[in-house]
């Protein structure tokens, strides 16, 4: 490499360092601040500390039905029988394990069975409502 192509290529570099450093000297604390401020937050179980009631809102006023849970978390196996799920409505896939008793039946639908993970995915779901959609998904 030439000399000049040397001397450009340490005078671009410079130029550049320069401009980076001006623009961070340029900005206000504030707009610092604002700029690299969290987009939002996590909150775990038990560590919000309500101060509006109506701001948050982790469960809704009601249960879903077994009709909602179903459309939202169950119904992409037990539509298509994925993985061997028992398809809602099917009578003769759902007989032998009606057979061993809904207590059964509903332990695992929480708990998980075979390729269905806990819940069936629907972590926020209650036990009242896992029982309707185990109950919707049989008729």
């Amino acid at each position: 490499m030439q000399p000049t192509k040397y001397i450009a290529l340490i005078a671009t570099l410079i130029f550049s360092l320069m401009s980076i450093n001006s623009f961070a000297n340029t900005q206000t604390e504030s707009e610092i601040v604002k700029r690299i401020a969290p987009v939002g937050n996590i909150y775990l179980d038990g560590d919000i500390k309500i101060t509006n009631a109506a701001s948050v809102s982790t469960k809704s006023a009601a249960p879903r039905t077994g009709k909602q849970i179903f459309n939202t978390y169950c119904m992409a196996c037990h539509t298509t029988g994925v993985l061997g799920a028992p398809k809602r409505g099917d009578a003769n896939a759902w007989k032998p394990r009606l057979a061993k008793g809904m207590s059964i039946l509903y332990k695992n639908a929480m708990a998980g069975f075979n390729s269905m993970p806990p819940k069936g995915t629907c972590a926020d779901c209650s036990n009242e409502e896992m029982r309707s959609s185990v109950e919707f998904m049989i008729k």
